[in-house]
């Protein structure tokens, strides 16, 4: 497909996609000495999750024209997902990160190499209007707009339009305090593109910290008040609230028999939500689904691990 033709989508996301080195062994990553390379990006995870389901994604980004470039871009094509919005940048790098390997079931330590990188460089160039009307669903996170004040501006743009346009828009705080220039300057963006939002999907640790409230119930209230017509709350192992105009309601989260890494299951969550509402399943199916793939997702090592395919998928779902 050439970058003029536009194909019809379920979802567009955009963001930053990096190339992940995972410690070959446990301890402080200043003494690791062998690593493993995947991919990482928390709308790349998205993608790749909707795409295993049988979505069709594109993904709007820009990568370095350089090795780990190369690798992400191959990646992605291998897993279906529309390249033809990401953009080859001839003077920025392809954004990295290192993450250590943990065996007791605690968060990773993760050091960012993505200051100055070529996804920092979108802006509102990068927005085809055409290519983004051809989707059914916009999915944003809080990361991107934190890259740069060029990234704010496309996400602000992108999710506007989407709106105007009557299509839904999934947004998931994501929240990187240290890509941030302040706590309040982060607060209120996020909860700006909120605004915006159709189906707003945060942590309940993040939404206490965006809106002022404790419980989940009313952090729910706090972006239905606001504009959003869905909100699905992520309470980790406890499972999911969740709040639109069918009523609201708790879903248990599952049991898994070992946690093998946290980073990535707040994206297979999102997965969960976005494609059961895709197919026309009720916002309580939809966290359920959540639930299973994010629960599946802590499972495995690497971001991408745990995302499953369609039996994959029916498999987790029986578990429940």
């Amino acid at each position: 497909m050439t970058a003029n033709q536009t194909p019809a989508l379920d979802v567009v996301t955009v963001g930053e996609a990096m190339a992940l080195f995972i410690a070959g062994q446990p301890g402080a990553l200043s003494r690791v000495e062998n690593f493993k390379r995947v991919t990482a990006g928390a709308e790349l995870n998205v993608a790749v999750g909707l795409s295993r389901l049988g979505h069709r994604v594109g993904y709007i980004s820009r990568l370095g024209r350089d090795s780990l470039g190369e690798n992400l871009l191959e990646f992605m094509d291998a897993e279906g997902i529309d390249c033809s919005r990401v953009v080859i940048d001839d003077t920025s790098p392809t954004g990295f990160m290192l993450k250590s390997l943990v065996t007791d079931g605690s968060d990773p330590a993760v050091e960012y190499f993505r200051r100055g990188s070529a996804a920092s460089r979108l802006s509102t160039a990068d927005n085809d209007i055409e290519y983004c009307a051809a989707s059914r669903h916009l999915h944003l996170t809080g990361i991107s707009p934190a890259l740069s004040q060029s990234a704010r501006e496309l996400v602000f743009q992108l999710a506007v339009q989407a709106r105007a346009a009557g299509r839904r828009v999934s947004f998931d705080p994501n929240l990187r305090p240290r890509l941030w220039p302040s706590r309040e300057v982060m607060i209120a963006t996020l909860n700006e593109i909120a605004t915006h939002a159709d189906v707003v999907m945060p942590g309940l640790a993040e939404g206490q910290l965006l809106t002022g409230c404790e419980s989940a119930q009313d952090i729910a209230s706090f972006y239905l008040e606001r504009g959003a017509s869905q909100v699905v709350i992520k309470l980790g192992p406890k499972g999911a609230y969740f709040a639109g105009p069918e009523g609201r309601g708790t879903v248990a989260g599952l049991s898994v028999p070992k946690v093998v890494d946290t980073v990535g299951a707040g994206d297979g969550f999102a997965v969960g939500v976005i494609s059961a509402l895709l197919e026309g399943l009720s916002l309580e199916a939809a966290a359920a689904r959540g639930n299973a793939i994010g629960a599946r997702v802590v499972q495995f090592p690497g971001d991408c691990d745990g995302l499953p395919d369609r039996v994959q998928l029916e498999e987790a779902m029986r578990s429940r």
